[in-house]
């Protein structure tokens, strides 16, 4: 209304700025100095369309979890009665019909009652899934950055879109590396006196979609080795030099680079050859 420019900080960077207590002149005062320093790190503001696919993003998330948490409390208690299942969630609904007839005397009548409606959630999450899953493919075909971003190995239409909605801009970013960083794909720096010194995963930023990276990264490393491209050979090495996780960090690294490069550039994915 004043014709100012909304800007976000990031609570991890606006908190040095707040000499005493927290109220509203200290808090006033620090985000006046924190808007005014150029090395500053602002949060892009998303869209009404980045939104709506973020909430699809996290809703499907959400429904995975709940599902592994019925699935896993239903492998729980069947443990108590000796029955021991797989882990598989497309296991799980096939064994589990099997039980509940009434023939089958491994179960109690109580206990077929109490599984039951076990049983219905899972098949009323499950169904949430899917459609929440055509949602994300319907949308998936339209969209066109969609379209090249999935052209890199090891990332799938969730990834393709939870990038959509989580990236308002390339340009926010200097480069890729910095990209990387903001999703916390590269290590701590503990460095002083002229010694650099890196530690673990920062694992700053977007939480969900660095998990999604790295489950792509994890992809490409179990079947780098039935490959003979460049980007597979230097997989499988790695991976046999640092392990499974390490190489899966480094190839979720390496995408998250990459996707800046194409939406940077505007330019289309070629393949290491």
């Amino acid at each position: 209304m004043l014709g100012n420019t909304d800007k976000f900080v990031g609570a991890q960077f606006f908190k040095p700025y707040v000499k005493t207590n927290n109220n509203d002149m200290p808090d006033s005062e620090a985000s006046c100095e924190a808007v005014t320093r150029s090395t500053m790190v602002f949060v892009p503001i998303k869209t009404a369309q980045q939104a709506d696919i973020q909430g699809l993003n996290r809703s499907q998330s959400h429904l995975m979890t709940t599902r592994t948490t019925v699935i896993n409390q239903i492998r729980g208690l069947l443990g108590e009665y000796g029955l021991i299942i797989p882990k598989s969630s497309a296991k799980v609904r096939p064994i589990l019909i099997l039980l509940l007839d009434e023939q089958d005397p491994r179960l109690t009548p109580f206990a077929k009652e109490t599984f039951s409606n076990l049983y219905d959630q899972l098949v009323d999450l499950e169904g949430r899934i899917e459609k929440i899953e055509q949602r994300l493919k319907r949308l998936f075909k339209k969209h066109p950055v969609c379209q090249k971003i999935a052209a890199i190995p090891g990332v799938g239409v969730l990834t393709a879109t939870a990038i959509l909605a989580a990236v308002s801009s390339p340009q926010v970013f200097k480069n890729g590396r910095h990209m990387a960083a903001w999703l916390g794909l590269v290590p701590r720096q503990h460095s002083s006196g002229g010694k650099a010194k890196l530690g673990r995963l920062s694992k700053w930023g977007n939480r969900y979609l660095r998990t999604l990276l790295i489950h792509g990264g994890r992809a490409v490393v179990r079947h780098a080795e039935k490959k003979k491209d460049a980007q597979s050979l230097w997989t499988t090495q790695l991976r046999n030099r640092r392990g499974n996780n390490i190489a899966a960090v480094a190839i979720a690294n390496k995408n998250a680079r990459v996707i800046w490069a194409l939406l940077a550039h505007d330019e289309e994915y070629r393949k290491a050859v």
